[in-house]
Order: structure tokens, then C-alpha cells, then sequence
């Protein structure tokens, strides 16, 4: 009963997660059409760190001193750096090839895991994360016409992060077991906060012209570093202790489906072959999460 009960859980924050996180892409375009991306990226850590702060100073005493270091090397690597990253390489990279790159994240999971950390890793994992993202290619080429990386240098930009995040759940799942979610985020995200605000110092966004456009992007971009950052890693983190590493990485795969949600809200419509490869991917995270 309780394992029925831990599963149902794990696919709720998976839903919900690929909801949030899907939705990003979007508030990430909408806060660039004023501000840079370093000013998107800051404004995000910043409003993510600040809304976890009363968190931060009610659990900060309940995190062991030895674990602070660690605690802020899984904040930069795991949601600092690839927040600017990801910003950086959205100017360049169309998206649907950043929906494919991002994909990338469950297998740095497991390659690292089993290199660095000698994590066992059944064959049923690996074979359900390899369906899960040949679904996910085919899924995304189906739907355009050309498939080129038109600008090599951004979208590297995309692999080094999720090569952070494979890093990171590597990590978190070994070491921060130990400490409860709301803790581990509250103190991470508040230890940005210092960060966040040189940089945006740094880029002149306080010399900014307060009208409606910067208003929409500065909202925006609050917006996504409240519910995308703060929210969805706290969720996230409680996914890994639930579920482990791999099947949590594996919410990268749920993102093809909300992207393709908006895109039925704007009029768009989906094949039937699409359809189909909705369902490979689904098999793909159910074979992973057995």
C-alpha cells in the first residue's frame, strides 16, 4: 500500500513538474524581449531565493555545518549556472532543438552515476531512458522541417547544463538524502541571493525606464523564478528522495508534452504519428521508474 501510494506520488510531481517546467520556455522569451538574459537569469535566482528566505532562516539551524558547502556547490551547479546558460543559448538555439538537448539530462544522470558514483543501474532504467528519448527525437523532428543546429557554440551551451544537472541529481541523491527537501532548497536558492543581485547591478538593470514592456518582462521573470525555480526544485528535490535520480531526471521527457498543449491552444494541430511517440515516451518513463 504505501509503495502504490510513494508511486502515485512520484507521478503526480512528475506531471506537475513537466507542466511548470514546460511552461518556461515561455516566460524565458517573454522576459527577453526587454531585459538580457543575464538580467532574466538574475531576476529569477533573485525572486526564487528571496521567496524561500522565511524558509531559509526557519530550517537553516537543522542543516548540518558540514553540509553548507555542499549545499551551495548543488545551488550553483544545479540551478545557477544552467538558469544563465539556458537564457544565453535561447537567444541562438530554437527551441525545439533545446527540448531535445535539454532530453539529455537522464543520460548524463546515469553515465555519471555509474562512472563517478558506482550507482547500480538495472538494464530495465537504462533501456527505458533510451526509448524515452529516441521518442522524444523523433517526436520533435516530426514536427519541423529542418533539423539544423544553426549555431553550434549556444547549444553547447544547453549540453554543459544538463551535464550540471546530471551532476547535481548525482549529488543530491547521494549526499542531501539526509535533509529534509524544504530545507535543501531554502537554504540553497537563499545562499543565490547575494549573487543575483551584483549581477544585476553589474548590467545596469536598476538604470532601466519603468514602463509597461520592462514591467511585463521584469513580471515575468519574477514569475519564472518563483513558481519554475523555488516551486518546481522544491518539488523536484522531494522526487529524487522519493524516487531516485534517473526516473526524477526523466521530467525532461514530460516537456514535449505541454509544449505541444500550447501549441493546441494557438491553433496548432498534432499528427497522429506525434501522438504515437507521446506514447513511446511514456513507456520510456514507465519502463525507468520499474
Amino acid at each position: 500500500m504505501q509503495e502504490n501510494k510513494s508511486s502515485l506520488v512520484s507521478i503526480l510531481l512528475f506531471v506537475i513538474l513537466s507542466i511548470i517546467w514546460g511552461s518556461s520556455f515561455i516566460l524565458m522569451k517573454e522576459g527577453m524581449k526587454v531585459l538580457t538574459p543575464y538580467q532574466v537569469a538574475s531576476l529569477r535566482m533573485l525572486s526564487a531565493g528571496l521567496a524561500m528566505l522565511p524558509f531559509c532562516i526557519k530550517y537553516l539551524k537543522t542543516v548540518p555545518k558540514k553540509s553548507f558547502l555542499l549545499l551551495f556547490f548543488s545551488g550553483l551547479i544545479g540551478t545557477f549556472f544552467p538558469a544563465y546558460l539556458f537564457c544565453i543559448a535561447e537567444t541562438k538555439v530554437d527551441s525545439g532543438i533545446a527540448g531535445i538537448l535539454n532530453a539529455l539530462t537522464p543520460l548524463f544522470t546515469i553515465l555519471i552515476g555509474a562512472i563517478f558514483f558506482a550507482s547500480p543501474m538495472p538494464s530495465k532504467k537504462w533501456l527505458g531512458v533510451m526509448i524515452g528519448f529516441i521518442g522524444l527525437v523523433v517526436l520533435i523532428i516530426s514536427g519541423k522541417n529542418t533539423f539544423e543546429l544553426s549555431n553550434l557554440q549556444f547549444a553547447s551551451l544547453i549540453v554543459i547544463a544538463t551535464l550540471l544537472y546530471g551532476i547535481n541529481l548525482n549529488i543530491v541523491s547521494r549526499y542531501l538524502q539526509h535533509i529534509p527537501s524544504l530545507a535543501v532548497v531554502s537554504v540553497t536558492l537563499s545562499m543565490l541571493i547575494i549573487p543575483s543581485l551584483l549581477i544585476l547591478f553589474g548590467t545596469q538593470y536598476f538604470n532601466y525606464k519603468v514602463d509597461n514592456p520592462f514591467i511585463q518582462a521584469t513580471g515575468a521573470s519574477i514569475f519564472l523564478g518563483v513558481m519554475g525555480t523555488a516551486v518546481a526544485t522544491l518539488l523536484f528535490y522531494r522526487l529524487i528522495q522519493i524516487s531516485g535520480a534517473v526516473f526524477s531526471s526523466m521530467v525532461t521527457y514530460g516537456i514535449p508534452f505541454i509544449a505541444l498543449a500550447w501549441g493546441l491552444l494557438a491553433g496548432e494541430t498534432i499528427s497522429f504519428f506525434q501522438i504515437g511517440c507521446l506514447f513511446v515516451i511514456l513507456i520510456g518513463v514507465w519502463l525507468a521508474k520499474k
